[in-house]
């Protein structure tokens, strides 16, 4: 059993994957072994989390998940514990393995109970597991609002109830877990859309599945990139040059944090083209930026950045970047002229077949804007969405959010597991579109220059101190490549 951590990358698998292993593991194994051995590491968890627990509620599904559950309930009851079982399903139409696991349970001395016991001391969710095709409703919804108004901690195994193992989203009632015990895989849906705050702390078991490397995944989970060295024998010249191209009248500021982020990943210089008719000519505070008339920035020997804080002064400048620039980092407003302009698209789309380096950073509003939808519909399916942009485009998007996503022609689409809600404040995007600029620039593909700066961007998150405030100029100061 394995606590899962930021650091190591880890492939995901949908649900047909995980059937389809399920059924050729189960195949070599006697009959109900596999459940036997879910049971045993929910049940081992447990008591794990809450060792001085006495009474355990464990909450039961009519199908294969609530098996689970059962066989979880038996062994707590053999260690001493006091499992009650509500379970939904019925000896006479349970599938075989969790009929089995019914009969083990009642012979070890396991109470059933009709309703939820009026206090527990740990709650497991055992009623969905990844089954969740439609909005739950019913018995299964009510008890799940019950669960989610415990005060002890609650398990989830395989995923929190309600929640969409492909997606993470969730259409109705869902599971507010403590803790999520993924068992076989790990589904994408736990690590974006609602998958991280429902699942609460994650764990994986792989039941011993020696097919898991031959199976192909969904997607990736993204890994801590390695540190990046830097021969003693380099100069400035070696890292590449970024030009933050942004910050119309009123918002130089998206721009200069753009640029700021992209000196302290690394670039070996950085200019800044400022669209409001060059209100600055230097940076007290960073010396080190070289701002330059729009004019005078040539594109086609220089990463690009463009769009930070760029308003509807932007668009006259896309198609000679678009054109131009070997290596491009699309953001905020020039996202929105694309949006807004065929032409500009076609330029954008062009840029694949010549060639070269583009990185598209939507969040979830810009990105509906591109597909012509909702936000909420991206929501609902965020690796559709990031995939379906990277085809239409033909380069690398990062679909930003909760569990950011990474998409581009012909790789594993990636989604980022660092990060937090910190970063819901204003700048933040910008500082993630110059570090992705800086990894452009000192060589990097677009593919791997989006998943290491995102990762980055979110890790200084999750370790920033707790008694200091995060904003993007002091992010933009501090993450470290």
């Amino acid at each position: 059993m394995l606590n899962l951590t930021t650091l190591a990358p880890h492939p995901l698998h949908d649900v047909v994957t995980t059937r389809q292993l399920e059924t050729v593991l189960a195949a070599g194994l006697p009959p109900h072994a596999l459940m036997r051995r879910a049971g045993l590491a929910a049940a081992r968890l447990a008591l794990a989390i809450a060792p001085h627990a006495r009474t355990i509620w464990v909450a039961c599904g009519p199908g294969n998940n609530g098996g689970d559950g059962l066989e979880a309930a038996m062994h707590l009851q053999q260690w001493g514990k006091t499992p009650i079982v509500t379970w939904l399903g019925s000896p006479d139409s349970a599938p075989a393995d969790a009929r089995a696991s019914f009969e083990r349970a009642r012979s070890a001395g396991v109470q059933f109970a009709d309703t939820p016991p009026p206090d527990c001391d740990l709650c497991i969710d055992a009623l969905l597991g990844i089954g969740a095709t439609r909005p739950v409703q019913g018995a299964m919804a009510e008890w799940i609002a019950r669960i989610n108004t415990l005060s002890s901690p609650v398990l989830a195994i395989d995923l929190p109830s309600g929640l969409n193992a492909n997606t993470g989203a969730s259409d109705g009632p869902c599971v507010q877990a403590s803790f999520s015990l993924s068992l076989l895989t790990l589904k994408p849906g736990l690590f974006t859309a609602q998958g991280r705050d429902m699942a609460g702390q994650l764990w994986f078991d792989d039941l011993a599945n020696n097919s898991l490397a031959s199976a192909a995944p969904r997607a990736t989970l993204i890994g801590a990139p390695a540190p990046v060295e830097r021969l003693h024998a380099s100069h400035k010249g070696s890292y590449g040059d970024v030009a933050v191209i942004g910050g119309a009248p009123g918002m130089t500021g998206a721009a200069l944090l753009a640029a700021s982020a992209a000196l302290h990943q690394g670039a070996g210089r950085v200019f800044v083209g400022l669209l409001d008719g060059g209100s600055l000519g230097v940076d007290p505070g960073q010396p080190e930026l070289m701002f330059r008339p729009v004019e005078a920035l040539d594109p086609a020997h220089l990463t690009i950045v463009c769009g930070c804080g760029g308003g509807d002064a932007i668009a006259a400048q896309l198609p000679r970047i678009f054109s131009t620039s070997p290596r491009v980092v699309i953001d905020a407003d020039a996202i929105n002229s694309v949006a807004n302009d065929a032409q500009l698209e076609k330029l954008l789309q062009a840029r694949q077949h010549r060639g070269r380096q583009t990185v598209l950073t939507p969040h979830p509003l810009e990105a509906a804007r591109l597909l012509g939808s909702a936000a909420a519909q991206v929501q609902h399916d965020r690796l559709a969405a990031a995939e379906q942009l990277a085809q239409r485009f033909g380069c690398t998007v990062v679909l930003k959010g909760s569990g950011t996503v990474i998409a581009a022609p012909g790789q594993l689409t990636a989604i980022n597991p660092t990060g937090n809600a910190r970063l819901a404040t204003a700048g933040t995007g910008d500082v993630l579109a110059g570090m992705i600029g800086a990894r452009l620039a000192n060589g990097q593909g677009a593919f791997q220059a989006a998943c290491e700066a995102v990762w980055l961007h979110g890790s200084a998150a999750d370790t920033w101190p707790a008694n200091q405030s995060l904003t993007a100029s002091a992010l933009a100061r501090n993450c470290r490549g």
